[in-house]
């Protein structure tokens, strides 16, 4: 992330966000997915149509409720295989653990992924951002332009560094 020279108040999504974004087409399948988000080192990412507009949202608590859901399956295949009962949440506890998603978790992105992300644009102030992330109760947000293709995420992450970054240099 570059040194910012703005005022804190004056940053926005753009100045914060992570370009180096990782998309999910949602026509993929949950293993597959599963082992893209895992490989990036990334709790979440948004899904994309077949024209890379965003229309959802697939994260590490998408896989844990699929893991439950799938209880009965998961048992069945961890015993075909030799690997013991399932005991949720052993199936998927936290985004590492995201590649033993691949032995339970069936489907496809789009039946898993959470509808409608919270998408902002990015000219949009940090202090929206904060707002945006405590009245819908999410970590990220998916920073899109006009067509609504993903160029970024800002994390909850993202804005306590900036919140880190102002009060160093104060």
């Amino acid at each position: 992330m570059p040194v910012m020279t703005k005022p804190f108040l004056a940053l926005t999504a753009k100045d914060l966000m992570n370009g180096d974004l990782v998309a999910i087409p949602r026509a993929m399948g949950m293993p597959a997915a599963a082992r893209r988000l895992s490989q990036m080192h990334v709790s979440g990412a948004p899904v994309v149509d077949e024209q890379g507009r965003c229309v959802g949202v697939l994260s590490s608590g998408d896989f844990v409720a699929c893991c439950a859901a799938n209880r009965t399956s998961c048992a069945k295949h961890r015993a075909e295989a030799n690997r013991g009962p399932c005991t949720f949440p052993d199936c998927v506890g936290s985004e590492w653990q995201m590649v033993q998603a691949t032995e339970s978790v069936e489907g496809l992105v789009r039946d898993r992924m959470t509808p409608d992300p919270v998408m902002v644009r990015p000219e949009t102030p940090i202090a929206r951002l904060a707002q945006m992330m405590v009245d819908a109760h999410v970590h990220r947000l998916i920073i899109v332009d006009a067509q609504n293709r993903p160029l970024g995420i800002v994390s909850t992450t993202d804005i306590v560094a900036a919140v880190a970054r102002a009060s160093a240099d104060e």
